[in-house]
């Protein structure tokens, strides 16, 4: 089954016209998206969007040989104009199973957003879904077969992703293809990066893809160590390459504080912006989680986690540092970074970047200060991907 993008963006497009915003600015050339629509195999369009048959002609097709045009979701705007010879477009009834001349199955599949998802299968019986903008499937049950490939809004909606994985739908070889991409996050490196997370890729307007034909899947990276200043935005970059997993393990290591009202804001933003099938455990007990089979985790952070070590080995204490309380921390991180080393899980941890301002005045400080930095060296070493967040940008330390 040969599937072309005849365009990869959002509705309105990228650059949106009316638009003045950085990503929008930049959006020029091959960075540049129509509304997305699909041409599969010459016989069956999803989406008819503003020129839909120049933009087969600059891919090398024709529009010629189209026997049916679904829409997936309501075009707002003004009418687009139907080329000459297609079909009306239309839309099938959800659960309802279309059969075309040309031998293609196409299943209905209902969504959680206005809107209709299209599951298109091949004479040969390769498999396609389709999703629309901002929507996921609706009801899926376990034990799905997995398909050839998935078209969908990954930026907008990671919980679709996470919802087909979590059913089977979405397989290690399952190529994620990226679309209705629209001005909320940057193009180029930017987009790739945090489409790799979730194991997707984006193309270019015009790309001609075989549905079934084999594409190395993007390799999401099992432990990955985010670190940053404060406020710097590291806590969200961490949500967000865990956001298209089906079940995650949030890790608090900052505990409860009774009393103080600050922290405790603090904590419920953070779980607010988390999905709601993400679990929480507060603990510092990291070593027998890493230790376990299960979800992916994600700690946050390290920097408490050592304040808690830091706590239990008298470090604060100058006297007891000298005499024991030295050796008692290199062991507890030295078994940290082993248990990292050795997880079967998938880990993202965060962490502080603490020495890169004002000296601390005093000693107990500036002992944090360091060993934060050799847990940091030590934990990334572990890593196969590491990010500073600098003011809200990912920047790729080891990748």
């Amino acid at each position: 089954m040969e599937l072309t993008l005849l365009g990869t963006g959002a509705p309105a497009g990228l650059p949106r016209s009316d638009c003045p915003c950085a990503v929008c600015a930049l959006a020029r050339g091959p960075r540049a998206r129509a509304a997305t629509a699909l041409l599969v195999d010459g016989a069956l369009l999803l989406d008819l969007t503003p020129g839909a048959a120049l933009a087969a002609a600059r891919a090398g097709h024709s529009l010629v040989g189209v026997r049916q045009v679904l829409l997936t979701h309501p075009h707002n705007g003004p009418a687009v104009e139907l080329p000459a010879g297609l079909p009306p477009a239309g839309r099938v009834p959800d659960g309802r199973v279309l059969t075309l001349i040309s031998g293609h199955r196409v299943r209905a599949v209902p969504m959680d957003h206005p809107g209709t998802g299209y599951e298109v299968t091949s004479p040969d019986g390769d498999r396609l879904l389709y999703l629309p903008p901002g929507a996921a499937p609706a009801g899926l049950a376990e034990g799905l077969a997995a398909y050839e490939m998935v078209v969908a809004d990954v930026v907008g909606r990671p919980d679709a992703i996470a919802r087909l994985r979590a059913a089977g739908a979405i397989g290690a070889t399952t190529d994620v293809i990226a679309v209705h991409l629209d001005h909320d996050v940057p193009g180029g490196p930017e987009l790739d990066r945090r489409l790799a997370a979730a194991g997707a890729r984006a193309v270019p307007d015009g790309t001609t893809l075989i549905v079934g034909e084999y594409h190395a899947v993007p390799d999401v990276p099992r432990r990955t160590l985010v670190t940053g200043g404060a406020r710097s935005g590291k806590s969200v970059e961490a949500e967000r390459r865990l956001e298209s997993f089906p079940e995650v393990l949030y890790i608090a290591t900052g505990g409860l504080r009774e009393g103080d009202t600050e922290w405790a804001e603090r904590v419920a933003l953070h779980r607010e912006r988390r999905p709601g099938s993400w679990r929480t455990e507060e603990t510092c007990d990291l070593v027998p989680l890493l230790a376990e089979d299960g979800p992916a985790l994600l700690i946050d952070c390290l920097s408490l986690w050592l304040t808690d070590a830091m706590d239990r080995v008298g470090a604060w204490d100058d006297a007891t540092w000298r005499a024991d309380g030295e050796r008692a921390l290199r062991e507890r991180v030295a078994e940290l970074v082993t248990a990292v080393r050795e997880t079967p899980r998938t880990v993202v941890a965060v962490t502080n970047e603490a020495g890169s301002g004002v000296v601390p005045a005093t000693a107990s400080g500036r002992r944090f200060r360091d060993e934060l930095g050799r847990l940091n060296a030590a934990f990334a070493a572990e890593c196969e991907h590491v990010l500073l967040v600098v003011a809200g940008q990912a920047l790729v330390l080891r990748s």
